[in-house]
């Protein structure tokens, strides 16, 4: 199961921009924590905490414990706002859930024995197609990562969602298909399409410069 993060907010008195301004200098970050039985209500958190846990990994896969005014409430994290050149967090969501409760939730992926793959040992690439998927379960069930054997692979094989085992009580969000997580691509694969994308660019450059004629 997916670890339980703590960190402590504060209620925001008003919405709006010039508020928000406000909290994010005195290195406080606005928010919303919403749904569940209670109704909408403005936060701030201090941004130092809050860049600790987003370098931390598996931000949106994480079950909170957020502490408001002395008051506990479990929350998952469902959009991070951040500065488009600094990546500093900029607003936060969270929504309230209960134990029970049936969320989707996106976990990381990871893929174990990359060294026992044959085909990467080859020369292959490992091409990934999804780096998180999308899981459905119960907020106390969030496992910390999904994970693929890549014992055995071939270049030219796939990896599905099959591929891994899945505790019990959650499921894929995709259901109505056994979708590919990754696969092992051959190496001209790999550069020819390195080799389109070098002619590609050769060509706007021609392009560019003919217009400037």
């Amino acid at each position: 199961m997916s670890e339980v993060v703590t960190i402590e907010a504060a209620v925001k008195g008003t919405a709006g921009t010039s508020t928000a301004r406000v909290a994010r200098r005195e290195g406080r970050v606005p928010g919303i924590v919403y749904g569940g039985d209670g109704q909408p209500m403005m936060i701030t958190v201090e941004e130092r905490a809050l860049i600790r846990l987003m370098n931390k990994g598996g931000f949106f896969s994480h079950l909170w414990d957020l502490k408001v005014d002395g008051k506990s409430m479990r929350v998952v994290a469902q959009d991070l706002q951040v500065h488009p050149v600094s990546d500093k967090p900029l607003h936060i969501d969270f929504k309230r859930v209960r134990a029970g409760e049936k969320i989707t939730v996106e976990v990381p992926v990871h893929f174990l024995n990359e060294e026992q793959s044959p085909g990467l040992k080859r020369g292959g690439m490992l091409n990934i197609v999804r780096h998180e998927v999308e899981l459905v379960c119960d907020p106390d069930k969030i496992p910390d990562s999904v994970d693929f054997d890549l014992s055995g692979l071939q270049i030219g094989d796939s990896i599905h969602i099959s591929a891994t085992t899945l505790p019990s009580g959650v499921t894929p969000a995709i259901t109505d298909r056994d979708f590919t997580v990754a696969t092992i691509a051959a190496p001209t694969v790999v550069n020819e399409e390195a080799e389109a994308e070098a002619d590609a660019a050769e060509a706007r450059a021609a392009e560019a410069e003919s217009e400037q004629e």
